[in-house]
C-alpha cells in the first residue's frame, strides 16, 4: 500500500531511540498516522512541528497498518510564527481539535482546506482568530451536527438573528429571543454573514458556541472535552483583548 497527500503535521511523539510517530491532516486521507525514521535529526525536527505544510508518502504492507511516511517541507508555518505566543497557541489549539475531533483515516477536504488557510494567517491577530471559529463550525458541519444559521427557528424569518438554541442549534431572531435571552447563545455576525463586519465580543461569542456544541454533540458522547490547548488560547486572546 502505497500513497502521496499534503498535509499539516498535528502532532508528533517519540518511538525508540530516533524515530517518531507523527499525526498528520492530509487533503485526501484525512488525519492519518505514520513512523518517521530519523525524527530526531536536526533536520527533522525542524519539518517535524505542528502547524507545517508538508508532502508526505505513507507505505504500509496492509492498509490496517501504522505505515511509514517519508516526509519534505513544503511550508514551515511553525517557524515563522516562533516568537509570536498568541499565534503559536493559536496554532496549537487548531492541532488539538483536529486531533480530537476528526475520525481516523476518514477525508475532509473541507476541513483541511480551511484548516490550510487558517494556518497560513496566523501572523494577523486582526483575522485568524475569526477564521479559527468558522473552522470550527465547519467540523461541526462536515461531521453531521451543522448549526442552522439561515433563519429564526421561531418565526422563520432571515433578518435580525441574534441568538442560537443550545437546544437545537438553529438561530432566533432578536424579538422571538428576548423573553428567553438568559437560555440562548449569541450568535456572532460574521459566523451568520461573512461579509459582517468583525464587531467586539463576538470571537469570544463565537468560542463559546462552537465550543458548546462541539462537547454536547461530538466530545461528551465519547467520555472526552474540550483540550487544554483550546482553553490556552482563548485565555491568550482574552489577555490580548480579542475575544
Amino acid at each position: 500500500m502505497e500513497w502521496q497527500d499534503r498535509g499539516i503535521v498535528l502532532g508528533v511523539r517519540p518511538h525508540g531511540e530516533s524515530s517518531a510517530i507523527i499525526e498528520v491532516l492530509s487533503a485526501a486521507h484525512g488525519r492519518h498516522a505514520g513512523l518517521v525514521r530519523g525524527a530526531r535529526s536536526k533536520r527533522m525536527r525542524g519539518i517535524l512541528q505542528p502547524g507545517n505544510l508538508v508532502d508526505v508518502r505513507w507505505r504500509a504492507r496492509l492498509s490496517e497498518h501504522l505505515g511509514a511516511f517519508a516526509v519534505e517541507l513544503a511550508e514551515a508555518r511553525a517557524a515563522e510564527i516562533f516568537d509570536n505566543a498568541l499565534a503559536l497557541d493559536g496554532l496549537g489549539a487548531a492541532c488539538a481539535m483536529a486531533r480530537l475531533c476528526l475520525p481516523e483515516r476518514e477525508s475532509f477536504p473541507r476541513v483541511f482546506a480551511a484548516f490550510d488557510v487558517l494556518s497560513a494567517r496566523m501572523q494577523d491577530p486582526g483575522l485568524w482568530p475569526a477564521l479559527y471559529v468558522r473552522w470550527e463550525a465547519g467540523i461541526l458541519h462536515e461531521l453531521g451536527y451543522g448549526l442552522q444559521l439561515d433563519r429564526c427557528a421561531a418565526t422563520g424569518q432571515s433578518g435580525d438573528l441574534t441568538h442560537v438554541s443550545p437546544r437545537t442549534g438553529r438561530a432566533v431572531s432578536a424579538v422571538a429571543a428576548e423573553p428567553y435571552r438568559d437560555k440562548l447563545l449569541a450568535l456572532p455576525g460574521f459566523l451568520r454573514d461573512g461579509a459582517a463586519p468583525l464587531r467586539p465580543g463576538e470571537i469570544g461569542a463565537g468560542l463559546a458556541l462552537t465550543g458548546y456544541f462541539l462537547e454536547r454533540r461530538l466530545l461528551w458522547p465519547l467520555n472526552r472535552t474540550l483540550p487544554e490547548a483550546r482553553a490556552r488560547m482563548t485565555e491568550r486572546l482574552a489577555a490580548a483583548g480579542l475575544l
